[in-house]
């Protein structure tokens, strides 16, 4: 069982930053594959950002790339989405997932979730 904890949301004005950190616990963590997904009212859930376990790939959607920045620090078993030149689009509840088998895109790959964190951009 892995656990996955959310924090880092907040308002921000758009064209700001924020860093939201994802962590996580339970047997081989650093095994994992994570990835980072957030839906908006009344839209379906996204895919934002991925990284593999290792730490050396990482996956971006078309409209996040460039400005949206994962990472992972597995000595603190914590994975990392710095957003930079935010814009009022980003607004949603962003939630960590946690799977094996190769990052990806869908949402059903990952097994564990988090409650997710809000982030809120006024223009």
């Amino acid at each position: 069982q892995v656990q996955v904890v959310e924090s880092g949301g907040g308002l921000v004005q758009a064209g700001g930053s924020l860093r939201l950190s994802c962590a996580t616990s339970g047997r081989t963590v650093i095994s994992y594959d994570m990835g980072w997904f957030r839906q908006a009212p009344g839209k379906e859930r996204e895919f934002v950002a991925a990284i593999r376990w290792s730490g050396g790939k990482t996956y971006y959607s078309d409209s996040v790339k460039g400005r949206f920045t994962i990472s992972r620090d597995n000595a603190k078993n914590t994975v990392y989405l710095q957003m930079n030149s935010l814009k009022p689009e980003d607004t949603a509840v962003y939630a960590c997932a946690a799977g094996i088998g190769g990052p990806s895109e869908a949402p059903t790959s990952y097994p564990y979730w988090g409650q997710g964190t809000q982030v809120t951009v006024s223009s």
